[in-house]
């Protein structure tokens, strides 16, 4: 324990390096007093003396004795959040005594390194938040965005995907973002669906219009995943954007009930046909072929494509369309079946759209449910595979070179 005429040596001492202990100790003998209050309001004088001291590092000393405490002085802290720049970013950056109020005025004439340890505070508000991005340094904002702990709001998180859509290491910091508003998802995902259309190396990898199936069948799923991530939240509004700006169609009907978006799908349905949402599960679960297509008239789809729907729900009912790509691609094989025998082979132009989502559909499923098929039969085969009789020992002919 240092003396009380020791400590008054070391707070008159000429050496900078002594008068810094002094204030150090002081700051922590302040935060941990337990005496009488006139001994406290001796030691708060003592404080308020060292910040009149000429050297930076009693100053400093002071300030990082105080930093992380809350029950730190406010007119101290604050009259260090005006001093020198290395002592003013730490207060500025840890000081848990410092409020909004404190630090919303400052924010507009900050320059970068403030600004830096602004976004660096333990907790931040929205408020405070928008006021940093609002300087416009990307650098910055990019912080902030990594940031999961602090919520930035639904109208900032647009614009900043709305403004900084075309930046790729902007679009990556919002899609990771888990309360990134579905529309900004969206939007966001066209963006990477643009670039990826752009970028020389996925060009040169696939042909041109089986990239575009790809990059299109993609762009459905997202659509329809952001839909089933946000079915049921009152006041979403997702689902209403998308039918005002005539982004759900057949294709995107059929596309969610293929993946399994089935909430996403009965969201649709009841915006379509202004009918109950419990009301639409219930017919999806146990209607009738008749019921659906009851609802499906409701929602304004023609003869063909609500026969199409109605058939490819009671398909799904018994099939696990969600994680199951054989039986995704067994239902789009009966579905295109059924269509070309119904039709004689001549597909109507109502189902024209219909038709070739399915024959694309085909494709793809069938692949993946080969290659599911084939993993299971290696990890489960125990001989080799059997070649036909006389082949075993066929030699291939090359030719001469």
């Amino acid at each position: 324990m240092v003396a009380y005429q020791e400590f008054v040596s070391l707070s008159r001492s000429l050496d900078s390096e002594e008068r810094g202990s002094a204030a150090h100790l002081s700051a922590l003998a302040y935060l941990n007093h337990v005496g009488p209050a006139d001994e406290q309001a001796a030691l708060y004088a003592a404080l308020i003396g060292f910040l009149d001291d000429p050297s930076v590092k009693v100053r400093a000393a002071l300030a990082y004795g105080l930093l992380h405490s809350s029950e730190a002085p406010r007119p101290i802290m604050l009259a260090l959040l005006h001093d020198s720049a290395i002592i003013a970013r730490a207060v500025m950056q840890y000081s848990p005594v410092l409020i909004d109020a404190d630090l919303i005025g400052l924010i507009k004439a900050l320059d970068l390194s403030m600004l830096v340890a602004v976004s660096q505070r333990a907790r931040l508000s929205p408020r405070l938040a928008a006021a940093i991005v609002a300087r416009g340094h990307n650098s910055v904002t990019l912080r902030l965005l990594r940031r999961m702990d602090i919520a930035l709001g639904d109208a900032l998180l647009s614009e900043l995907a709305t403004s900084l859509a075309e930046q790729a290491e902007m679009r990556g910091a919002l899609l990771a973002r888990k309360d990134l508003p579905a529309a900004a998802r969206l939007l966001l995902v066209q963006k990477v669906t643009e670039a990826l259309r752009g970028a020389r190396i996925v060009k040169g990898a696939l042909p041109e219009d089986r990239l575009a199936r790809v990059l299109r069948d993609s762009c459905d799923t997202a659509l329809t995943a952001i839909g089933e991530r946000e079915a049921g939240r009152a006041g979403g509004g997702y689902v209403a954007a998308l039918i005002g700006t005539d982004r759900v169609n057949t294709r995107v009907l059929l596309h969610a009930v293929v993946t399994g978006h089935v909430m996403f799908f009965a969201d649709c349905l009841a915006e379509l046909a202004q009918t109950p949402r419990a009301k639409v599960f219930t017919l999806l679960e146990n209607g009738s072929r008749v019921a659906l297509n009851a609802l499906f008239s409701r929602c304004g789809l023609g003869e063909g494509v609500r026969n199409l729907l109605a058939r490819l729900v009671l398909h799904a009912r018994a099939t696990d369309l969600a994680d199951d790509a054989g039986a995704r691609h067994y239902v789009v094989t009966a579905l295109t079946e059924e269509l070309i025998a119904e039709h004689g082979g001549v597909i109507p132009e109502e189902l024209e759209e219909a038709f070739a989502y399915l024959s694309e559909q085909n494709i793809l499923l069938a692949r993946k449910a080969a290659r599911g098929v084939m993993a299971a039969f290696a990890q489960d085969a125990v001989t080799p595979m059997a070649l036909p009789a006389g082949m075993a020992d066929q030699q291939l002919a090359l030719p001469a070179a």
